[in-house]
């Protein structure tokens, strides 16, 4: 996948970003074979570590021992297939070769010692009822066991340094050209050079996105994503920006404006690094931990904490904890842009959450000293008081800032200033330009205000980190579209200083459009909807692979692709009632299957809707970030019927521990296929997905009812 010279470059690279698609290389693909062998394997280990923490002398029927078989002939399988990805990944890495040999001689040997402890036709010894016990060598299973899950994690970690190694050397690669390109004097040497650089941009965005996939903590995959889509977008700019500052090199503008464009690739690219290698540079703090509702999240832990223990914490730490909340919320309450009823209403609060922990306070040292079923009320009635106050502040301050973005969105939603600018600078009316580079600024800092606002208030981490990427993004966007339409302005005649402002202007409105994107997901979060169904809608989205950065437009697929998909829609529809039949069962709806369930039948049904052209999913992209979720969801389902699978009996543990292994593949496999990148053929993808979730909700149905009538006959025994 090489990027051609000039614009074409530049779209192989944006095409990539956010997808994490794979193939590109060798190791590359060594990295997804080594990740689908782990998520194969590992359960399969999982099931015979449970199969071994049988009692001594148990009885196993034919049956059973037949499925024994089945189980450690699988392991010794994927163990094989895995030592060869392992060994594959030493061939190409030198240093690590002698470890990864070891590790992957010592998985292999694993394997085969529980292939041939399982094997049937070595058990020969059968007892007066016509059985035989499970093992007769329990000890030797236990330890192949434990020495298949050793050698397996230390390939996995040694391949995880190779990685890392990848990416901090494609990285390095980019920036060196990246210096060539600062440095450029002539048109063609740009062009030759920007080839490359487009060549060594897909090769990271591929690396980068095959790790953001990974990423277990959503923290960091949202972090991971800005930086990421920061690249992308500057990719396109620093294109447009180099052209105008080789056409115009005695324009200090156009060089300001190429500066910024380097200046904030190299602060992503090193963002990336950070994340992977999971360090800060000195000392840096993380800057999400201020937000005001994770403040009172934690205060409002540590009063309930009293109800258990009067002595948890200190009166002083309790006092200091409330002050910082409320300090706060003077981002709020200084803010020229709050309204004086907003004003009032939260300083009210403020106070009353101080009189209210006061009042906490006295009864909490009366509690301490005389233990009264009277003291106990008033301390748990004060409680209760600062917590009702503490939620109210909570409300008063979602309501100001969403109140105050959704007005801002409102007003800027025709882009008044950027069109005016546009028409300013091919007039070449260096006035009109001061006052709309003015009018520009107001915006831009009432947008960044507005992000800061709604970062104190987005109730999650991924969230509040959007909120920080959105904010930098204005503030640095806000800077560049400046400086390019002064440039503009100074060579009116310039096509490329126009195309150069275009760029800016739609990277602005692109952003424009996310932040209402991410105010609905804050109202979702505040609102208890939470929005699964969304997805990773709170992650900077990936571009169209063109010049122009248009937000993805709705795909219409011709009348037979979509009569196709409506069948395979009808179908999914009718399983998630299925589902829902099987959840009304339980009369424990918080149980934590039903809760997955629920969540994988609401899923499926918004993909139904989709399929009708209906629902919250509007593009093949957002059916793209729900079946992930999907995916991630049937997981999450398989690890919690394991758990309850430790509570039944031998028999029936296997017999649900071999339907949670039909289930498993299925989601691995709906991952990789969402992640694989078919392009011009959309529907065939879309196609492929709904069948594989088709397929992920019948088995769901069937775990459903096999897990209630486990349950109940569990519960029947005890």
């Amino acid at each position: 996948m090489a990027a051609s010279p000039g614009p074409a470059g530049v779209g192989g690279a944006g095409a990539v970003y956010g997808s994490g698609s794979s193939g590109f290389a060798l190791d590359s693909g060594l990295e997804i074979k080594t990740r689908s062998v782990e998520q194969t394997l590992l359960p399969l280990v999982s099931q015979i570590t449970t199969l071994i923490n049988h009692k001594d002398n148990t009885k196993k029927s034919d049956k059973t021992l037949q499925a024994i078989q089945r189980v450690g002939q699988a392991v010794n399988l994927a163990v094989g297939r895995f030592v060869k990805v392992g060994e594959a990944i030493a061939n190409e890495n030198w240093d690590l070769k002698e470890e990864i040999n070891i590790a992957c001689i010592e998985a292999k040997q694993a394997g085969e010692t529980i292939a041939a402890l399982t094997d049937i036709t070595n058990l020969n010894h059968l007892e007066s009822d016509g059985q035989i016990t499970i093992f007769t060598d329990k000890t030797g299973v236990i330890k192949a066991a434990r020495l298949l899950l050793s050698s397996v994690t230390k390939v996995l970690l040694l391949a995880d340094r190779v990685v890392i190694k990848q990416i901090i050397t494609s990285r390095n690669k980019v920036l060196a050209t990246m210096e060539r390109l600062e440095k450029v004097n002539s048109f063609q040497e740009f062009v030759q050079i920007f080839s490359q650089f487009g060549n060594e941009m897909v090769e990271f965005a591929h690396l980068s996105g095959d790790r953001q996939n990974d990423l277990k903590d959503e923290k960091k995959k949202a972090k991971m994503a800005a930086a990421r889509t920061v690249l992308e977008k500057c990719t396109m700019m620093l294109l447009t920006a180099s052209k105008t500052c080789l056409r115009h090199p005695n324009c200090e503008s156009a060089h300001k404006n190429k500066e910024g464009v380097f200046d904030r690739m190299k602060v992503a690219l090193d963002k990336v690094i950070e994340i992977v290698t999971d360090c800060k540079p000195n000392g840096e703090t993380d800057i999400s931990s201020i937000s005001i509702f994770t403040g009172i999240k934690e205060f409002k832990m540590n009063i309930e904490a009293l109800r258990e223990n009067l002595y948890f914490q200190s009166k002083e730490n309790l006092s200091v904890t409330l002050e910082v909340i409320l300090e706060r919320t003077e981002d709020f309450t200084d803010s020229a842009y709050t309204s004086h009823e907003h004003r009032e209403r939260i300083l009210e609060l403020s106070t009353q959450a101080r009189m209210e922990l006061q009042q906490l306070i006295s009864v909490w040292i009366q509690a301490q000293s005389k233990k009264t079923k009277s003291i106990a009320e008033e301390l748990e009635l004060s409680i209760l008081k600062i917590s009702h106050s503490l939620n109210e502040l909570k409300k008063e301050l979602h309501s100001t800032a969403t109140q105050l973005a959704a007005d801002l969105l409102k007003y800027h939603a025709d882009h008044v200033v950027l069109k005016a600018l546009k028409l300013t600078g091919v007039e070449g009316n260096l006035e009109a330009l001061a006052e709309y580079a003015c009018k520009l600024s107001e915006q831009k800092e009432q947008l960044v205000e507005t992000c800061r606002l709604l970062r104190h208030i987005s109730g999650t981490e991924p969230l509040e980190i959007t909120c920080i990427h959105a904010e930098e993004t204005f503030q640095v966007t806000g800077q560049q579209i400046i400086s390019a339409a002064e440039t503009l302005t100074l060579h009116p005649s310039s096509k490329i200083a126009k195309e150069n402002l275009d760029v800016f202007c739609e990277a602005w409105e692109s952003q424009i459009s996310d932040m209402s994107t991410l105010l609905r997901e804050i109202n979702d979060v505040f609102e208890g909807r939470r929005g699964e169904k969304y997805g990773y809608l709170s992650l900077p989205k990936p571009m169209k692979n063109n010049a122009n950065l248009k937000s993805l437009k709705p795909d219409k697929p011709d009348s037979e692709e979509q009569a196709k998909i409506a069948k395979l829609g009808l179908k999914l529809g009718l399983l998630t009632s299925d589902a829902d039949c099987e959840i009304e069962k339980w009369e424990d709806q918080e149980n934590e299957i039903v809760q997955y369930g629920r969540n994988m039948s609401s899923m499926a049904y918004s993909l139904y809707l989709f399929t009708r052209g209906e629902g919250p999913l509007k593009t093949s992209q957002d059916l793209i970030h729900q079946l992930e979720v999907f995916a991630a969801e049937g997981l999450k389902l398989t690890s919690s019927v394991q758990a309850f699978s430790k509570q039944l009996k031998d028999d029936d543990k296997l017999m649900l521990l071999l339907e949670i292994n039909k289930l498993i593949p299925l989601c691995h496999q709906l991952q990789t296929v969402t992640k694989t990148s078919l392009q011009n053929k959309v529907f065939l993808k879309v196609d492929k997905c709904i069948t594989k979730t088709r397929s992920m909700m019948a088995l769901l149905v069937q775990l459903l009812s096999l897990c209630y009538k486990l349950l109940k006959k569990s519960e029947t025994r005890y």
